[in-house]
C-alpha cells in the first residue's frame, strides 16, 4: 500500500510529519500517530478541521530525461500544462502558491469550501486523501482565515 509523509506545520506549535496510508485520511492518520487536530463534522460540511496545503513534494524527474529534452518546445509546453510541476522551497510562502488539488483528493466533496478556497490551497483534513508527500498550515489562524461554514 502507498504511503505518503505529511508534515502538519502549526501556526502555534510544534511541527509533525505522519505517514498517511493512500486510503486513509489526513485527519484519522494523524490520530492514528497520536497527533491531535481539531474536527467535527468528519463530512467535509463544516471548516473546523481546515488546513492550507503550502508545499507540494514533485516527483522528481529521471537525469536522463532532463538532459535530452529541449528547454522550450510546443511538446514540453503541452507536457506541462497535462502534469503541473509543484517546486515551492522549504520556508518559501510567497510567490508561487501549490495546487492543493495535486497533494490531496477528497473522499466526497468538500461542501465546506468555495472554489476560490481550495484554490489557495485550503483543504477539509476530515475528508482529504492525500496523493503526494505535502505540508500542510494547521491551527487557529488557518481556521481563521476561511471563516465558518455555509453548511454547518
Amino acid at each position: 500500500m502507498t504511503s505518503y509523509d505529511v508534515t502538519l506545520e502549526r501556526t502555534d506549535g510544534p511541527t509533525q510529519t505522519i505517514a498517511v496510508n493512500e486510503r486513509e485520511t489526513i485527519l484519522e492518520a494523524a490520530q492514528r500517530a497520536g497527533v491531535r487536530l481539531p474536527s467535527d463534522c468528519r463530512k467535509g460540511t463544516c471548516t473546523t478541521c481546515v488546513g492550507r496545503v503550502v508545499a507540494v513534494e514533485a516527483e522528481p524527474e529521471p537525469e536522463s530525461e532532463v538532459e535530452t529534452e529541449p528547454e522550450a518546445g510546443a511538446e514540453v509546453e503541452a507536457e506541462a500544462e497535462a502534469e503541473p510541476e509543484l517546486e515551492t522551497p522549504s520556508g518559501d510562502r510567497s510567490g508561487h502558491q501549490p495546487d492543493a488539488a495535486t497533494a490531496v483528493d477528497y473522499r466526497r466533496p468538500p461542501r465546506a469550501l468555495e472554489e476560490r478556497e481550495r484554490t489557495d490551497g485550503y483543504a477539509l483534513l476530515c475528508i482529504a486523501l492525500p496523493r503526494a508527500d505535502c505540508r500542510i498550515e494547521v491551527g487557529p489562524r488557518v481556521r481563521a482565515e476561511v471563516g465558518d461554514s455555509p453548511w454547518k
